[in-house]
């Protein structure tokens, strides 16, 4: 069974790196996709750059478009496909070429899976895996651990509002799996390193400060409320950050139960307390004074 699948390659402002990308597609060993490249009115020569790729290969495809941000071309590009399987690849990103292969053999053994990624490989200003937490659902309520560039169906794409395209500075990906996905979904990562994520200086992650950080995940709880207030009862303390304070918390007072045990704890108590009396004494003469 042969599935098409639609590669959407949104573009701003990475004309330098684009070509890298599109040779990636041009890689891969599963034959049957189509690439949509959408040029989010970016200043450089993208145009240029898709054009011939598009000279190249009648299975790229070139949009223009309004600048509108990376939902917005994603939504656009993806609307513009025809495939039955959608996969999003950022215009400074690799894929390798057994990617979208590994992925569809998958898809096909197991069609009630809904979503498909793997593990990933930094690479640019940085180098080596990238240490993502293996997916579980309660967790990415949490934080996000699937990247940008995973596969799912049309279908379930349709079922969604689409990539939010009022997040214009990051976690777009984060919010849009929790649209996507539900507990009962089957998530699966490849154990292979199939995706190069290239890491810039100015990447839209890395300008994140705390401040806007916070602000997008308070936007992304408020988006998804009945998800958070349905887990968050039994998920408190799976939170990693909580659960280290809760652990502390919990050895502290091991080791207070195991200092009253001590003799040195139980004769201190004893020398003290002539001193407790007077010191009760003392606070009882000070307050009738009063």
């Amino acid at each position: 069974m042969n599935s098409i699948v639609s590669i959407i390659v949104p573009c701003y402002n990475q004309a330098q790196y684009l070509p890298e990308t599109l040779d990636s597609v041009l890689a891969q060993t599963y034959q049957f996709w189509e690439c949509i490249i959408v040029n989010d009115g970016s200043p450089d020569n993208t145009e240029e750059i898709a054009k011939q790729y598009c000279e190249k290969d009648n299975r790229f495809h070139y949009i223009s478009k309004e600048n509108g941000g990376l939902s917005s071309a994603r939504n656009v590009g993806i609307k513009s496909s025809t495939g039955e399987f959608i996969l999003p690849l950022d215009s400074d990103d690799l894929i390798s070429p057994e990617y979208i292969e590994k992925v569809i053999e998958h898809f096909h053994l197991y069609p009630d899976t809904k979503l498909v990624y793997c593990k990933a490989q930094l690479f640019g200003n940085d180098n080596g895996e990238w240490g993502l937490p293996d997916y579980n659902y309660a967790d990415l309520l949490f934080e996000n651990m699937i990247f940008c560039s995973a596969i799912y169906k049309r279908k379930d794409y349709e079922n969604t509002s689409g990539y939010n395209e009022n997040m214009l500075h990051g976690l777009e990906d984060w919010d849009f799996w929790l649209c996507l996905i539900d507990e009962t979904d089957k998530v699966y990562c490849l154990p292979e390193l199939y995706f190069q994520y290239r890491i810039r200086h100015q990447s839209m992650l890395r300008s994140l400060t705390d401040e806007s950080g916070l602000a997008l995940r308070k936007y992304i709880y408020f988006n998804h409320i009945e998800k958070y207030q349905k887990f968050i009862p039994e998920l408190i303390w799976q939170n990693p950050q909580i659960k280290k304070q809760q652990d502390s918390i919990l050895t502290l007072e091991t080791e207070l139960k195991r200092i009253k045990t001590t003799k040195a704890y139980r004769l201190g108590k004893i020398i003290l307390k002539p001193f407790s009396f007077i010191k009760n004494e003392f606070i009882i003469l000070n307050h009738k004074a009063q």
